[in-house]
């Protein structure tokens, strides 16, 4: 067998290379480790750093405090565009109402609407509202004819026919006005999810308008709508001379 020749690849290793066992004496050279004088410069560095951001920002803060920056907003925040049309005048209507009296009501509304043989928890809906409304007395001056009006020959009492008060529906106050309490049950839920009932709260409203309107006629209101009506009548007339003055109310 021939050997072969010098520098070819296939030439047989000699000897076989020397590996450290571990020992100090075969160990390779070793990385020195980071100085402790290289950490503490990167810990300083970053402290540095953080005064100053934290320096800018109390800066920026300051300047937009004064108004030299203008306010920071949040994009994500909700905004609220009113796209609401111009009211259109729809007619004019001339009063002649005196408002002699006004009382202001409130009323606590228990609407419960629920099926039978259906559990409660699955389809009920009941509502706790708290309604605050006013309702006004007046006379109206408009249905005053010549002939309800008569004075004495001497001009010394004054005879004037009234037609009786009249109440106005209640006007709910909504400002002061709220829900104290509603309760739904599941499929309830699940359909306000997919549009609801738009009307339900108005069902509320409307419910309130009357009971306030009731309890106004039941009241007294329009007593004390005649008193008023008649101290005001009396002092107009007197402080023209009349001494004598009769002021009666009429079905209208």
């Amino acid at each position: 067998m021939g050997m072969s020749r010098s520098g070819d690849v296939n030439t047989p290793t000699q000897e076989f290379p020397e590996y450290p066992d571990g020992s100090p004496e075969q160990a390779g050279p070793v990385e020195p480790a980071t100085p402790p004088a290289e950490s503490g410069g990167r810990r300083r560095g970053l402290l540095g750093l953080a005064a100053i951001v934290g320096l800018v920002a109390v800066v920026l803060l300051s300047t937009q405090a004064v108004g030299l920056l203008p306010n920071w907003r949040n994009p994500f925040a909700q905004q609220e565009t009113d796209r609401t049309q111009p009211p259109v005048l729809q007619s004019i209507q001339d009063l002649s109402r005196f408002v002699a009296a006004e009382g202001n009501y409130q009323v606590v509304v228990d609407l419960e609407q629920d099926r039978r043989y259906v559990p409660d928890f699955l389809l009920n809906e009941r509502t706790l509202f708290v309604g605050v409304g006013t309702v006004e007395a007046y006379v109206d001056f408009g249905q005053i004819g010549e002939e309800a009006i008569s004075t004495s020959e001497d001009g010394f009492s004054a005879q004037i026919e009234l037609p009786a008060p009249q109440l106005t529906d209640a006007d709910l106050d909504l400002d002061n006005s709220y829900v104290f309490a509603e309760e739904r049950g599941l499929l309830n839920r699940l359909g306000e999810v997919f549009g609801g009932d738009p009307n339900r709260r108005q069902q509320v409203y409307q419910l309130a308008e009357d009971r306030i309107t009731a309890a106004a006629r039941e009241s007294g209101i329009a007593g004390r709508a005649e008193e008023n009506t008649r101290k005001m009548l009396t002092g107009l007339l007197r402080s023209l001379g009349y001494e004598e003055i009769s002021v009666t109310f009429v079905a209208p």
